[in-house]
């Protein structure tokens, strides 16, 4: 049997922004979403909620909160989001610091 030849794989370093490195129109804001969705997820699994739960809570039906746990959150903005978490009884801060000094641009992050 003739010995199989090695395929050169390229890797590609990640910037750490999944949604950049897949050139979406606002990465920062998609990340974020991202972020807000998982600590919707965290919080409802620590509240041992069902969707149908969740959706009363939060005036949802039970296939949009299906959705929006899977990822799916066009039509979510992040503003939006937050009211959901505020629903979910998490309280909010939002904090304000300068830019790194190498960043273009100022950055969002979401720490739960």
């Amino acid at each position: 049997m003739p010995e199989a030849k090695a395929k050169k794989e390229i890797v590609i370093r990640s910037s750490g922004n999944v949604f950049a490195d897949l050139d979406f129109d606002n990465p920062q804001e998609e990340l974020a979403k991202a972020d807000l969705v998982v600590a919707i997820g965290q919080i409802i699994r620590a509240r041992r909620l069902t969707q149908r739960q969740v959706a009363e809570e939060i005036g949802l039906d039970q296939p949009q909160v299906s959705r929006l746990l899977r990822g799916h959150t066009d039509g979510y903005s992040t503003g939006r989001l937050l009211r959901i978490l505020n629903l979910l009884g998490q309280d909010i801060e939002i904090r304000l610091r300068p830019k790194q000094a190498r960043a273009a641009h100022g950055s969002l992050t979401v720490v739960s």
